[in-house]
Formats: structure tokens, C-alpha cells, sequence
């Protein structure tokens, strides 16, 4: 299912747009890893799964699993639901046997949909702590809905340098957090400059 859809959302999106994505050399091949991205809107979700050579294992709020036909979707493209006010141990191991088993998972750090900078919460980095994986930033350039990508003409995806949580304190954990905001940052200034 996740290979059909994904297809699908390739012929809309790029008949309505132009996708430009950049350093896809630097997504590790051999093992799994975590990827983050920004979050303003639904439409990168589906391109970052275009962008991303593997399939991704999406963290989704367990509000949006409450719908059963919406959470048998979810569930199908490989989506899995997080309790984000209460989370639980259960919502840690998950994403960690995926990434052992050299699968990707998709983290979006700031925990909702917003146009604002939000602070980034600690999922990612106590994941990748714990998964012994690497965590590859990205940053979305671009429409947040397919009306606006026919206006605009063009989504950008760019991928920053994989790096590992080595940590054994939660000092250390909420620092590897600022570290992610500041490569996430940078991405953003690296897009900004060209």
C-alpha cells in the first residue's frame, strides 16, 4: 500500500509542481536512521516520502488513528500512532526495533503543523539515543497544500549530515535537542543564501 500511494502522490504532485531535492547523497544506505523535518503543512509529508529513497515509518498523533478508516490507512503506509501528551514506553521501542531492523523513521521534532518555530521536543534525539541511529535533518522549502504548490511551482527538500546521539544523561539529550535546531537552522540559511 505504501508503494502504491506513494506512487499515486508522485503523478499528482508533479503534475501540479516541480520537486528539487538536495544532498540525497548524505541518507545512509546501509542502516537505518531518523529523519526530521520541518512541519508547516501536510504536503511535506508526501514529499519527503518522494524524496527519501526507502520507505518511511511515520510517528503520527494517535488523534488522527481515533477514525478507523483513517487509522487502517495510516497503518497501511506504514504510519504508527504517539501518544504525545502521555507518551509511553511502547512509543520509544517501536520506532527503535524498526530502526534496528535498518528501516527509516520519520520524526517531525516540533510535534505539529505550524508557520511558526516551535520548540523541538525530545523524541528524535532520545530515539536515536537509544537506536544507537543516526539522525539526518531536513528542512521543506515550500507550498503546504497542492493549491499552493500550482501557484508557487516548486517544493524544496534538503537533507543535512547524518549524526549520532552519544549520550547518557538528560543534560546531554536536551543539548543534542539545540544541536538538531541549529542543523535544521542551518539548512534553512544554506537555502536562503542560494
Amino acid at each position: 500500500m505504501y508503494n502504491f500511494t506513494l506512487f499515486v502522490a508522485k503523478l499528482v504532485v508533479r503534475s501540479f509542481g516541480k520537486i528539487e531535492k538536495r544532498n540525497e547523497h548524505l541518507l545512509p544506505e546501509r542502516e537505518g536512521y531518523i529523519v526530521t523535518c520541518t512541519h508547516r503543512g501536510w504536503l511535506e509529508i508526501v514529499i519527503l516520502g518522494m524524496c527519501v529513497p526507502k520507505p518511511i515509518h511515520f510517528m503520527a498523533k494517535k488523534e488522527l488513528f481515533e477514525n478507523k478508516m483513517i487509522g487502517w490507512f495510516l497503518k497501511k503506509i506504514n504510519a504508527f500512532p504517539v501518544d504525545r501528551d502521555n507518551p509511553s514506553p511502547s512509543s520509544i521501542k517501536q520506532p527503535v526495533k524498526l530502526l534496528r531492523r535498518g528501516e527509516v523513521v520519520g520524526i517531525f521534532p516540533s510535534g505539529t503543523r505550524t508557520s511558526e518555530e516551535a520548540p523541538l521536543k525530545r523524541g528524535a534525539v532520545t530515539i536515536g539515543n537509544l537506536s544507537k541511529a543516526p539522525i539526518v535533518p531536513a528542512l521543506y522549502i515550500g507550498p503546504r497544500t497542492l493549491k499552493e504548490l500550482r501557484k508557487m511551482k516548486k517544493a524544496t527538500v534538503i537533507f543535512g549530515e547524518p549524526f549520532y546521539i552519544t549520550s547518557s544523561s538528560k543534560e546531554e539529550l536536551a543539548s543534542y535537542t539545540e544541536i538538531l535546531n541549529e542543523k535544521t537552522n542551518l539548512l534553512e540559511r544554506q537555502l536562503v543564501q542560494r
